[in-house]
């Protein structure tokens, strides 16, 4: 019986009849539920993003991963080793891929999960940071966490407020010079995806603090002498010119030329640099609002 005849079953689907407008009905509606159910679901990662927590000792790294794993700050201790939870975002604080995502989808809180590594701020121990920086697994963001009450200079008269803002510098500085060697460095022509970096100032709750704008301020000053000073040191080393020339793209952070150093140009070299300012601890509770916000953004 051919295809074309009256009786083909070919036919009868192409017809208007009952059973073919049924047939059409359930094929429009299971190709989406399968394509949601099926596909989306078994392509979906299962490896959860990330988010690398650094700073000096004593900026309130460890509180704040206590703070967002079990909703308050508890005792720490100065951390010797890296450390990783899993945190859930807040019900009140969204993701950027949440935006056109119904609140029934059932794998809305799915991605509302990321794990937080937190790092030793120790000098002799960053090399655990360096290395996520170096070899990240899934990093969504870098939160860099300083003591605002420590770069306002209020103990400056024993020198110890001068020499908290530079080691913080130095510290910043290194991780946004990896950052920018990971696109200057790239033996690929594929650049590498841009990795947003939040400066988090904490303990804005002291009278001392400075607000995060100052932070900014203070942090591009101090990284302008740490990398003139470097310069200046290489070239008292008695490396010859030739040989500076060609590192000095690696080791020179920012634009080139003798100009002030700004967060802004490490745009150039796809890493976004915010600054927020916040406080863990406090007699009214702490305020994380503005870095939650952020951390949704990346997921």
């Amino acid at each position: 019986m051919s295809w074309a005849s009256r009786q083909s079953w070919l036919t009868s689907l192409l017809q208007p009849t009952p059973s073919a407008i049924l047939i059409s009905i359930f094929v429009v509606l299971s190709i989406p539920l399968f394509l949601h159910f099926v596909i989306y679901r078994s392509a979906s990662s299962t490896t959860l993003p990330s988010v690398l927590l650094v700073g000096p000792s004593g900026s309130g790294k460890t509180s704040l991963l206590t703070l967002f794993e079990r909703g308050r700050p508890a005792e720490t201790r100065t951390s010797q080793a890296p450390f990783t939870v899993e945190i859930s975002l807040p019900v009140t604080t969204s993701t950027a891929s949440s935006k056109y995502r119904s609140v029934n989808d059932p794998s809305l809180q799915v991605h509302k999960r990321f794990l937080l590594a937190d790092t030793p701020g120790h000098g002799k121990l960053r090399h655990h940071a360096f290395d996520s920086v170096i070899k990240p697994q899934n990093l969504k963001g870098i939160i860099f966490m300083v003591d605002a009450a420590d770069l306002s200079g209020a103990s400056s008269i024993s020198d110890n407020g001068a020499e908290g803002r530079r080691q913080t510098a130095e510290y910043l500085h290194d991780i946004l010079l990896l950052l920018q060697n990971r696109l200057t460095g790239s033996k690929t022509s594929k650049a590498p995806r841009n990795l947003p970096l939040l400066i988090a100032a904490n303990k804005l709750d002291l009278f001392t603090a400075l607000p995060a704008p100052l932070v900014k301020t203070a942090l591009e000053v101090e990284i302008s002498k740490v990398r003139t000073s470097r310069n200046a040191g290489l070239l008292d080393s008695g490396i010859g010119m030739n040989a500076l020339d060609i590192g000095e793209e690696k080791e020179w952070l920012g634009e080139g030329g003798d100009g002030a150093f700004l967060f802004q140009q490490m745009e150039e070299v796809g890493v976004s640099v915010d600054v927020l300012g916040g406080n863990v601890l406090g007699v009214d509770g702490p305020n994380v609002e503005a870095w939650w916000a952020w951390i949704g953004g990346l997921l």
